[in-house]
């Protein structure tokens, strides 16, 4: 009888990418099935979202995604009009289809945790930004790759409806 997987990620594990404008800041993908071979399609991880900076407003057709706040404080747009705000502890559900955006406040940056089913976030991650190594300074913002509508159409991404 095969065993099922057991993976444990140390705290400073998992494979890392600084994340260029308007989110700045760094991501660290530390689960995928497609790494582990668990039988539920899923990848997550933490996203720092610099002071004052965003998640541009964007969606995921087919895939579900699970938000829970760290650290920091900041504020969610849902639906690209409700505003509720995101602390040390609040968690979303985003169902299938649904926009949303994330801002951190201008006092610190906003630490979250986020679970995408099923996965493919940690590959736009990866092709989007420029990887991490633990110890490597912070770099100056960058700006998002030239194909990055490319980028999102190939990964978990789809087009927002057009504003009423």
């Amino acid at each position: 009888m095969d065993q099922a997987p057991l993976v444990i990620v140390p705290p400073e594990g998992g494979r890392s990418f600084w994340q260029p404008v308007p989110a700045n800041g760094f991501v660290r993908c530390l689960l995928s099935s497609q790494e582990i071979g668990s039988e539920s399609a899923f990848a997550m991880g933490t996203q720092t979202v610099d002071a004052g900076c965003f998640v541009r407003e964007h969606m995921h057709p087919d895939n579900e995604e699970v938000i829970f706040v760290l650290e920091g404080r900041g504020e969610a747009l849902l639906d690209g009009k409700n505003r509720h705000p995101m602390e040390k502890g609040s968690c979303f559900f985003l169902g299938k289809g649904r926009p949303h955006r994330f801002e951190a406040s201008a006092d610190g940056p906003l630490v979250f945790m986020w679970l995408m089913m099923p996965g493919g976030l940690e590959t736009f991650f990866e092709r989007i930004g420029r990887e991490k190594q633990l110890g490597d300074p912070k770099p100056d913002p960058f700006p998002r790759p030239a194909d990055v509508l490319q980028i999102e159409a190939a990964t978990v991404f789809g087009t927002l409806p057009a504003p009423r």
